[in-house]
């Protein structure tokens, strides 16, 4: 399989800026053509991740940002996932390359979020588990992430303290992060203050929405090759958008929860039946090869179930592996060095993207204050509704 390199990353900075989303993904994508020093035109191929709440040019993302940045004849291709969707774009601008198809292609996720957490989708739909959870439960996001939290407490001995630390630690690394939009740094104290919102997490424990926009300029090895700038270029060593291998929820309530597996029997839970093992064995590496690690910290507790099931540590060992500090700057492993969802809250097609953005950033050694020593190997991952996995392994 022929490699594929990172040429050039770009964003547009997170936060609530009530603006059209096309104006954010222009932005982010003219700042990756800009970092790779290439312009529109030498662009074979847009991919897109779509936003679902900002009306039809939301669901025609490709041809959205390719008309804002200029006709030109470009093959495009427009992806949901959910909070997979910019993965899927990635991958789908790499399989282009990969097929020979193009040289260089752009990749852009982009999004306006309404104000407050993230509610359904307008209309009736009895058929939709995501519509039930909603309307029948009354089960918002934040009471689904809390769901998640009591059962950490439950199984494993998590306590609000070992939330608390992951947010006191991402809220440290964000504040290096000019891209992102909460730059404060969190200190227990304040934290015990902070509303509950869903017991036992507290209004800081789960991420905001956020208006925002990350992109990536991707290109074969062959023609990175003959470029000057080669000792910035990061290689795409494997992309995962798999399901899982087991349920991630009880199976006493499999039709309301958005990442359940319906009917399936419960194995024995361990990181090779997770959504990173399919980028592990693509990429010939493992969890002891990680540099740092980008996840998707929803809550402060779900952070603690990504270090499992990216097989950092054993199952129930994540408070312990936190509080030992190897997760944070200057640890064995740092997790999210950038800041993740609790600096820079939801901006959903966008987000697998600009994860790959801080590992590009890291990867190149150019992130400044929050920059992880000698990282060589990077990971990204998230999940879409319903499983739709997105991992993402990216290396020197």
């Amino acid at each position: 399989m022929s490699e594929v390199v990172v040429l050039g990353a770009g964003m547009h900075p997170w936060g609530k800026w009530g603006r059209n989303f096309v104006e954010y993904g222009v932005v982010a994508a003219r700042a990756a053509l800009a970092d790779a020093g290439l312009g529109w035109g030498d662009v074979g191929f847009l991919a897109a991740g779509n936003t679902m709440r900002n009306g039809y040019p939301g669901y025609v993302s490709g041809s959205t940002f390719a008309q804002s940045l200029g006709w030109q004849g470009t093959r495009v291709s427009s992806s949901f996932a959910a909070c997979a969707s910019g993965a899927v774009a990635i991958d789908s601008a790499r399989a282009q390359i990969q097929a020979g198809r193009c040289d260089v292609a752009l990749v852009v996720g982009a999004d306006t979020a309404p104000k407050g957490f993230f509610g359904p989708l307008p209309g009736v739909r009895p058929e939709d588990p995501d519509w039930i959870r909603f309307h029948v439960l009354g089960a918002t996001n934040p009471t689904y992430f809390a769901l998640y939290a009591r059962r950490r407490m439950e199984a494993y001995g998590a306590t609000t303290d070992d939330f608390a630390a992951v947010k006191i630690k991402n809220s440290r690394h964000g504040l290096e992060n000019p891209n992102a939009r909460y730059r404060k740094e969190f200190g227990a104290a304040e934290i015990a203050e902070s509303p509950v919102v869903a017991d036992p997490l507290r209004l800081v424990d789960i991420c905001a929405t956020s208006d925002g926009a990350a992109a990536l300029v991707l290109a074969s090895a062959e023609y990175a090759a003959r470029r000057a700038d080669r000792d910035r270029h990061v290689r795409i060593a494997a992309i995962s958008t798999v399901t899982p291998r087991y349920p991630n929820t009880y199976l006493d309530m499999p039709d309301i929860a958005t990442d359940s597996a319906v009917g399936a029997a419960l194995p024995e839970r361990s990181f090779r039946d997770s959504i990173a093992h399919a980028a592990y064995e693509e990429a010939g590496l493992g969890p002891g090869d990680l540099s740092l690690a980008e996840v998707y910290d929803l809550s402060t507790a779900l952070e603690l179930d990504w270090y499992e099931n990216i097989g950092l540590c054993g199952e129930g060992e994540a408070e312990a592996l936190l509080r030992s500090g190897a997760t944070t700057l200057g640890g064995r492993v740092p997790v999210n060095p950038s800041g993740g969802l609790a600096c820079f809250g939801e901006a959903i097609p966008a987000q697998a993207i600009a994860q790959v953005v801080e590992l590009t950033t890291q990867l190149r050694g150019e992130a400044g204050a929050r920059q992880v020593d000698g990282a060589r190997v990077g990971l990204s991952i998230n999940q879409g509704l319903f499983g739709h996995g997105s991992c993402v392994i990216a290396t020197r």
